[in-house]
């Protein structure tokens, strides 16, 4: 079974607390502060590795945690950092992190950090200064950040095999490559997308069976809405189209509904090109297989917007129409010659652009991607002062005060002075004075009330 999806919760490590201490030894007086600072909370990075397949490992693990940096001790010695917690995803794997932004991880060696670890906090040696020689406090480590973040996996094929069921698309697959697909006369026989492997003589194409479209699949009607997303990344779509459907339906139909139906999912599904195949020709007479292919074959050079001369090579050229027949090797060849002409090789950086990325960076910025890169998220600053609905109380919010309370204790006399001295420093107590901030207010920052001296 293909798992393509996952929700797992990640957590960077906390940091290390700073340590108060005093340099006690014989024969050294006033030995002063030295406290050592705490070390940094490891970060949860997700790193793209061809040698995973798909998201089957976090079915049986869902909780990623990364180790805390150890607390400082005394005579200045400062504690170690928690290790990297990497947890490793298959190519084609789409991140939606934290903070809701999408990553893709398409090239191996590309990384996302999606948890980063809490500072580390200093320890009292960092406070010393001309008027506060003997500081009695030491800061708190941050915790690290944590929630549920969603990984999808969408399936790096050269070409994608798309019909409506039991079109014939996993017969296709079993004789081209040597995917072994369930084959059955009913409909919905394969019930998640299969690969395969077509050997070339100088390369080699993924090809990727789409099962289960129907009409209002875009919609989430039957399993198509499921696995639509595979065929984004593909560069070529083969339409398998059956000559004489078993249950009566018309072949036309059955293409304009899955053609409205990709169109529906993605737009530029649209725009890319095609090759389509009349299978099961077998079941049909030579003279009637011909005649659909002629009538198909018109329709799409009528579509093709009128030029000079197209390249043979040309993968945006009219739509070709071949018949085939799985069970008897009619048009087999034609068909791998056909795909192989009509998916180009890749140029060297344009690996990271398939289908993701290709109508976001040009060719140019492709080539200038790194081989391994590392998604690091920004962090958040700036506050604002906002009055609470009871008099004489107001609120400070914002990453830089919340961490600013987080990091001392706040019944420690020495480290609310630091506090109050900061928060002069940030500008916060001039913003509470402009907004109408009395002597005897009450302020929360974090959660925590208490009074400032804002004059």
């Amino acid at each position: 079974m293909l798992y393509d999806k996952a929700r797992i919760f990640v957590q960077g490590g906390g940091g290390g607390d700073g340590c108060m201490s005093f340099r006690r030894e014989a024969h050294v007086p006033m030995g002063g502060p030295d406290g050592g600072d705490g070390g940094h909370g490891a970060d949860v990075v997700l790193v793209c590795d061809d040698s995973v397949r798909d998201l089957q490992s976090f079915k049986r693990r869902a909780h990623y945690k990364a180790t805390r940096g150890r607390h400082g001790q005394g005579a200045q010695r400062h504690g170690a950092s928690g290790e990297t917690l990497i947890v490793r995803v298959p190519p084609g794997t789409e991140i939606v992190d934290l903070d809701g932004t999408t990553h893709d991880l398409i090239v191996p060696g590309r990384k996302v950090v999606v948890a980063r670890g809490g500072s580390g906090g200093r320890g009292n040696r960092c406070f010393v200064s001309s008027t506060r020689q003997a500081p009695r406090f030491a800061e708190r480590g941050i915790d690290g950040e944590e929630g549920w973040i969603d990984l999808r996996l969408k399936l790096l094929a050269d070409v994608g095999l798309v019909g409506v069921p039991n079109a014939g698309k996993s017969s296709l697959l079993s004789r081209l490559t040597r995917a072994a697909p369930k084959i059955a006369g009913y409909p919905f026989t394969t019930l998640e997308p299969v690969l395969g492997t077509l050997d070339g003589a100088e390369r080699q194409l993924i090809l990727a069976d789409i099962p289960g479209l129907i009409e209002g699949a875009s919609e989430g009607h039957g399993l198509g809405h499921d696995f639509l997303a595979h065929v984004e990344r593909t560069r070529l779509l083969v339409h398998v189209l059956d000559l004489e459907p078993l249950d009566g339906s018309d072949p036309e139909e059955n293409y304009t509904t899955i053609e409205r139906e990709l169109e529906l999912h993605d737009p530029r599904l649209a725009g890319l090109p095609r090759i389509m195949v009349l299978s099961k020709a077998d079941l049909v007479s030579d003279e009637k297989a011909e005649e659909a292919r002629a009538r198909w074959q018109a329709r799409f050079d009528a579509e093709v917007p009128p030029r000079e001369e197209w390249e043979p090579d040309d993968p945006f050229a009219a739509t070709p129409v071949l018949v085939t027949s799985a069970a008897t090797g009619l048009g087999l060849d034609e068909l791998t010659l056909a795909l192989f002409r009509r998916v180009p090789l890749l140029a060297a950086g344009e690996a990271a652009g398939i289908a993701a990325a290709g109508d976001k960076l040009t060719g140019s910025e492709l080539d200038d991607l790194p081989a391994h890169q590392t998604y690091t998220p920004r962090s958040r600053k700036g506050w604002e002062v906002e009055p609470l609905d009871e008099e004489g109380v107001w609120r400070v919010v914002g990453p830089e005060v919340e961490r600013l309370i987080a990091r001392h204790d706040v019944e420690n006399e020495d480290a609310m002075a630091h506090v109050e001295h900061r928060l002069s420093k940030m500008g916060v107590l001039r913003a509470l004075d402009d907004a109408g901030f009395q002597p005897g207010d009450d302020v929360e920052i974090a959660g925590i009330v208490f009074e400032l001296d804002a004059s």
